[in-house]
């Protein structure tokens, strides 16, 4: 992990393409502004979290009613 000091207006650059700038530092809390291509995604780390796990459970279900399917196929009268 690289840890850097940086005071308010100062940035970091990231492969090129994305800045990373401290916007304000007030009460604990720092402010920090990405410039970054539009097509790039950028989430704080708790919604990527929520989006993997959402992820999980959908294709846990999308599982689960497959295996219902095939289930009520063979147990299907004739």
């Amino acid at each position: 992990m690289l840890i850097l000091s940086r005071k308010i207006g100062e940035a970091v650059v990231l492969d090129e393409k994305i800045t990373v700038r401290v916007i304000d530092i007030s009460k604990g809390v720092v402010r920090i502004g990405f410039d970054a291509p539009n097509d790039m995604l950028i989430l704080r780390e708790e919604l990527e979290e929520e989006i993997k796990k959402a992820n999980i459970e959908a294709k846990k279900s999308a599982e689960y009613m497959s295996e219902l399917k095939d289930l009520s196929k063979r147990f299907k009268r004739k």
